[in-house]
């Protein structure tokens, strides 16, 4: 007999599925073989970076002749990450049981410890967001309005081609200045809230809006204003009022780890009449960077000149992010709901901290993403195990491992190995942060979605190559029944669906700047954008995708299938990735669901989904 001697997934081996509060007691037990005549079982563990310890297992009864049971208790009185595997003794010396994968265990002399994420009790997210949707704004590129321009820099390409092809070509020098815009500005979202309101949508995640140099904003030159292209303080206020008559909150992007060079704070180019750090060692903001030589070698983001990193320790700079009437404070007060860190894992936990208590005392309710590429449980950066989801840092972060999971089974088909990764993040992650996850399947950093699921990679591919190609029609048609399974998909899994912008009408796009184009106004894709209003309105209507559990069903042979359920409620995904229609049978306490979205017909026992197709039931 093969025996699993344990499976951190399944609550007779651990009580409590997942991550902990500090304080809480979890029962483990493990199942070992009658024959192996064990004599006893220990827990081994550490908490991360310290020492092992040893706890001891106390027999647990047999089930039937052939296997034993020892269960143990364990409370960790500490935030952190835990790690653990078991030991046991029999008549030839001892064994261990490590992790292979799955949470599944094995007997093996090393392998992979079991990860136990314990958080503080303290640790709470805001609930206003949960069952919600977040829709993704390029701010130039997404909707521009009449309205009278002020105060615009004459180093600007001001285009009148809404539409076009976004410049890509480096200048004479060898570089690409980003210095073209549309002109897309907040009075031009304000204008089509009722449509983003069509989509379910209950938040707007906002890219940089402060005065900045370049269209994508990431360079700032002032935190404190709204930059004029954009439009003014009062038209971020008016959009904020006019969002929130609809239910919908606005999150702004903090990009707290480097400013522009060309900025009032730094002022390499003399734009301000202001004494940058570069002008003068005597300047105000000389603390916030890090020269190694004075002035012309500095430290910087990924070595961008054009972005010099700021010193996070400079009591003078978190004074002026954090202070009582600081750019924090400033934006929140002014109708902001919360914040999307930049690069947050390079952020210094004790700057992640400051950022906390702030916007909470603020706005108890405010939310805090941060962009997190990894597990953001068990993320090293910079040698340094980080603590973003332990309590009083983030709430939540941006889910790239769900949309590489999501992405990885739209392009090639194989459906072994998606539950594991949704299950990894579920397992790992504190419940609280799990309602609130952004789930996201491209960004304004990747590949757009349709592009990345029927075309052919651009990795190793420079932007002239890039530039130069569109999808075909017969691309266009699988990419659009592919991109409405990934956001089936998406929007039913654990956490709050995010729509970058102009997915939803079909946009298409390699990296950036082809992933940042205009919205395309009048030549939507309706079959899309239809689609996700469906969606949308699934969301309201079932209270299991608001934070309801997660069941896998099956994955094989191309498709997947889960629930999530509440009392009273449950959903069923089934995605079929295979090039030929499917009759997928249900379980039998599926007999007789209702058909929501999706597939070709449906009946007592079945559901018929087409090549490429989802569908969602109830029951």
């Amino acid at each position: 007999m093969h025996y699993i001697p344990y499976n951190s997934r399944l609550s007779f081996h651990k009580n409590i599925f997942g991550a902990i509060r500090e304080g809480c007691t979890v029962c483990l037990r493990v199942i070992l073989p009658r024959k192996m005549q064990c004599s006893g079982v220990r827990l081994v563990w550490h908490r991360d970076g310290e020492n092992e310890n040893r706890i001891s297992f106390e027999w647990d009864g047999m089930q039937g002749d052939n296997e034993e049971w020892w269960k143990v208790y364990f409370t960790p009185e500490s935030p952190g990450l835990y790690w653990y595997h078991f030991e046991y003794d029999i008549p030839f010396g001892k064994g261990q049981i490590y992790q292979t994968s799955n949470g599944i265990g094995k007997f093996c002399n090393d392998g992979t410890d079991w990860q136990l994420t314990v958080y503080s009790k303290k640790f709470r997210t805001p609930d206003r967001l949960k069952g919600g949707v977040i829709y993704q704004i390029f701010p130039d590129r997404f909707n521009r309005a009449e309205t009278e321009l002020k105060d615009i820099p004459d180093d600007r390409i001001l285009r009148s081609d809404w539409g076009a092809q976004p410049k890509w070509e480096p200048d004479a020098n060898g570089k690409v200045l980003n210095n073209d815009y549309f002109c897309g500005n907040l009075k031009g979202i304000e204008e089509k809230l009722d449509y983003i309101a069509s989509l379910g949508v209950s938040c707007i995640y906002l890219n940089p809006i402060f005065e900045a140099h370049s269209n994508h904003r990431y360079n700032t030159a002032d935190y404190l204003k709204i930059d004029p292209l954009l439009g003014t303080e009062e038209d971020f206020i008016s959009l904020c009022k006019a969002a929130a008559q609809k239910g919908i909150d606005i999150i702004l992007d903090g990009v707290f780890n480097h400013t522009g060079d060309d900025s009032i704070y730094f002022n390499k180019k003399n734009r301000y009449p202001s004494i940058g750090a570069y002008n003068s060692i005597q300047s105000p903001y000389y603390s916030w960077y890090s020269f190694r030589r004075w002035n012309d070698d500095y430290e910087s983001w990924w070595d961008f000149d054009t972005l010099p990193n700021v010193n996070e320790d400079s009591e003078s700079y978190c004074n002026f992010i954090f202070g009582e009437n600081g750019v924090i404070r400033k934006w929140l007060r002014l109708g902001a709901y919360g914040w999307r860190l930049d690069v947050a894992d390079e952020l210094p936990d004790d700057f992640l901290d400051k950022l906390n208590t702030c916007v909470k005392s603020e706005k108890e309710d405010a939310l805090i993403i941060g962009e997190v590429w990894e597990d953001a449980t068990n993320k090293l950066a910079y040698h340094k195990r980080r603590r973003y989801l332990l309590g009083g840092q983030l709430d939540s972060v941006m889910n790239y491992p769900f949309a590489d999971a999501i992405m990885y089974f739209m392009r090639t088909g194989i459906a072994g190995g998606f539950m594991d990764k949704i299950l990894t993040i579920l397992e790992n992650y504190p419940p609280q942060c799990i309602p609130v996850l952004m789930n996201h399947i491209g960004t304004h950093d990747t590949v757009r979605a349709i592009t990345a699921m029927v075309a052919e990679s651009c990795e190793g591919r420079d932007r002239r190559w890039q530039a130069n190609r569109t999808l075909t029609e017969n691309q266009l048609e699988i990419g659009t029944q592919m991109l409405k399974t990934a956001a089936a998909i998406q929007f039913t899994l654990p956490g709050i669906p995010s729509i970058y912008y102009g997915d939803e009408a079909g946009l298409n796009g390699y990296k950036d700047p082809f992933n940042r184009g205009c919205y395309p106004w009048g030549k939507e894709n309706s079959e899309l954008i239809g689609w996700y209003r469906e969606l949308g309105k699934i969301r309201k209507e079932n209270s299991s995708l608001y934070d309801g559990s997660f069941h896998p069903v099956s994955e094989a042979a191309g498709c997947i299938a889960y629930v999530r359920s509440t009392d009273g409620n449950r959903i069923m995904l089934i995605a079929n990735r295979n090039v030929h229609p499917i009759t997928y049978y249900l379980p039998d306490d599926w007999h007789g669901a209702r058909l929501l979205l999706g597939g070709t017909g449906i009946s007592y026992t079945d559901v018929e989904i087409p090549a490429y197709g989802a569908v969602i039931l109830s029951n």
